[in-house]
């Protein structure tokens, strides 16, 4: 069920600097009264999937290693698939906001190969209780942008933080070029 601002995505303001997400793109897979979830695009690890989870590598988008979805449940794994298949009947995929959903890790991976246009998987995620998350944009922690299906699988997710703010265009885009580290500009 999409709620709240489900679909899109938090980018992190230059004033965020929580290691956690400092210069992250998070996807909210959930927002609604009670808090949300979402996962962290752009943070890969030096892990291959395989190591975690038999049999999931293959059907991984490039790079395709296991990415750090966020601080909390670093001991889980989730899926996230993309594409016109996810809502479409696939039964080892759960519908969350629009084009994206949550894979059944437990099912058979070979299941989803030409079903989805892309898949990650993460290790833990990012959560706020509820009124957490407004509470950050209100200190303006984040912006909050529409997601492109591609954001989620993209083969280059080091950039992903930079071509997001871009494509907005306006300060958003002069935001892109901020350095690392504002204090030293």
């Amino acid at each position: 069920m999409t709620r709240g601002m489900s679909g899109r995505l938090l980018v992190a303001t230059p004033r965020l600097v929580d290691p956690h997400f400092h210069r992250t793109v998070v996807l909210l897979l959930d927002h609604g009264p009670d808090g949300a979830l979402g996962v962290v695009l752009n943070r890969i690890l030096p892990v291959a999937v395989d190591s975690v989870l038999p049999g999931w590598q293959e059907v991984t988008s490039s790079p395709g290693g296991l990415f750090q979805g966020g601080p909390v449940g670093l001991d889980g794994a989730i899926g996230v698939a993309v594409g016109v298949a996810v809502g479409g009947g696939l039964t080892t995929v759960d519908p969350m906001a629009g084009p994206f959903g949550l894979v059944d890790l437990d099912s058979d991976p070979d299941e989803l190969v030409g079903k989805v246009d892309g898949l990650r998987i993460f290790a833990g995620h990012a959560g706020w209780s509820g009124g957490q998350l407004e509470e950050e944009l209100d200190e303006r922690a984040w912006f909050v942008v529409d997601a492109e299906p591609a954001d989620a699988y993209t083969p280059e997710p080091d950039t992903l933080w930079r071509r997001v703010l871009r494509r907005q265009g306006g300060e958003l885009a002069i935001v892109a070029n901020y350095p690392p580290d504002i204090s030293m500009n």
